[in-house]
């Protein structure tokens, strides 16, 4: 899968492929920081708050360095059915932006097509969950305090500039759900600056980090826009978890505990149940049985469908044979003639394509693999509505 914000944050940072992240931390900047125009404006993101139905902690708001109470920023809007959604207060939001606050709206990825669609291309990248949360702050509104994240992060400046100091940690390999606290930041700075309209930095799991516009009073531009994308790596608590899963298909596991202790069989069976499950079945397992991104089925209804796009989060695993094409995602395993191959490969490249054109270019009944492949949930109907978000993303071509 194609996309300009991986090719624009490669460049940046200096790396060929994701392996970089999490390995250490990165600043850069893009080469064409018009890009960021594209991904996200303020007033566009204002646009979703106003329009969504948005509920406390999705949607937050700071001001002098406190979280706000959602109901200075949310109200309740019943409708003539009875219906109560959780809507933003705008004229209230106007004047917080004017005298400077920080609008925190997570997972902006569900909500709009460019940024589900970026989303989508990091993962494919780097074969991890990706999230994306963004951040307007107006005037010389106060950040956050020293804090550390328990995900990889990429950060991108999309507009005006923002001053951040980063640090190392204090505890190796942190985690959301873990054995003790990370505590206290080390006094060393590993990197402070300015952030500016197309500027890229990695900060990985664990670092301390903070962000402000206190220094930034002067500043003409007068807010400052980012979007953080985390990552969720998966770690051995994750394949053990996985595993343990697995367990419930032998008997031996299923039996309850005796308090004689007689566990034998049981810790006879665990290095077997290890090696039946090692980790490299554990990643692309995981990665075949998501299910496939939530996307528009019209079945031709509306017209012939023309166009279609892979919806599934990660990359299908394609294998070939001397006589046949297995495709395995999203829980399913696809067969198909050899002869296939070319066809499959551009339908499910990630990127934007034409079915009538994929059948020129390879000599393949492109349409009814098509068919198959929007039947089965690996891809979907390339509607205007999600064309929109692949800005980079390819083209509609074979």
């Amino acid at each position: 899968m194609d996309h300009i914000l991986i090719e624009s944050i490669e460049k940046a940072l200096g790396w060929n492929d994701s392996r970089p992240l999490g390995a250490g931390f990165a600043h850069g900047r893009m080469g064409d920081p018009k890009v960021c125009q594209r991904i996200l404006t303020p007033t566009r993101l204002l646009d979703v708050i106003m329009r969504r139905a948005l509920a406390f902690p999705q949607f937050r708001v700071f001001q002098h360095g406190e979280e706000l109470h959602p109901d200075r920023y949310l109200r309740n809007t019943v409708t003539r059915r009875g219906q109560s959604l959780s809507m933003a207060r705008m004229e209230r939001l106007s004047r917080f932006l004017t005298d400077g606050c920080t609008l925190v709206l997570d997972t902006l990825d569900s909500f709009d097509p460019t940024m589900e669609i970026a989303c989508q291309a990091l993962q494919w990248w780097s074969r991890e969950l990706v999230q994306v949360n963004t951040y307007l702050t107006t005037a010389d509104a106060a950040g956050f305090n020293l804090h550390w994240d328990d995900h990889e992060v990429l950060i991108v400046q999309l507009g005006g500039e923002k001053s951040w100091e980063v640090r190392g940690t204090s505890r190796v390999a942190p985690m959301y759900r873990d054995t003790e606290h990370s505590g206290e930041p080390p006094e060393e700075i590993v990197w402070s600056g300015t952030m500016r309209a197309g500027d890229v930095m990695h900060i990985p799991r664990g670092y301390w980090h903070q962000a402000t516009r206190t220094d930034r009073s002067g500043d003409g531009a007068g807010y400052s826009l980012h979007a953080t994308f985390g990552f969720v790596k998966r770690t051995g608590v994750d394949w053990l978890s996985w595993v343990a899963d697995r367990s419930r298909t032998d008997e031996v596991f299923r039996h309850d505990l005796d308090r004689d202790g007689s566990s034998a069989a049981l810790a006879e069976r665990v290095p077997q149940l290890l090696a039946q499950y090692p980790q490299e079945v554990f990643l692309p397992t995981r990665e075949q049985e998501r299910s496939s991104r939530r996307h528009v089925r019209t079945g031709g209804i509306f017209g012939p469908i023309t166009d279609v796009v892979c919806v599934t989060d990660f990359p299908p695993r394609i294998d070939v044979t001397d006589s046949t094409v297995e495709v395995l995602a999203v829980g399913k395993q696809l067969t198909f003639a050899a002869r296939a191959e070319p066809a499959l490969r551009r339908l499910l490249s990630g990127n934007p394509v034409n079915v009538e054109q994929v059948a020129e270019a390879t000599g393949v009944d492109a349409a009814v693999l098509a068919r198959t492949l929007l039947d089965e949930g690996l891809c979907g109907e390339l509607t205007d509505e999600l064309a929109a978000g692949y800005i980079g993303a390819g083209s509609r071509t074979p």
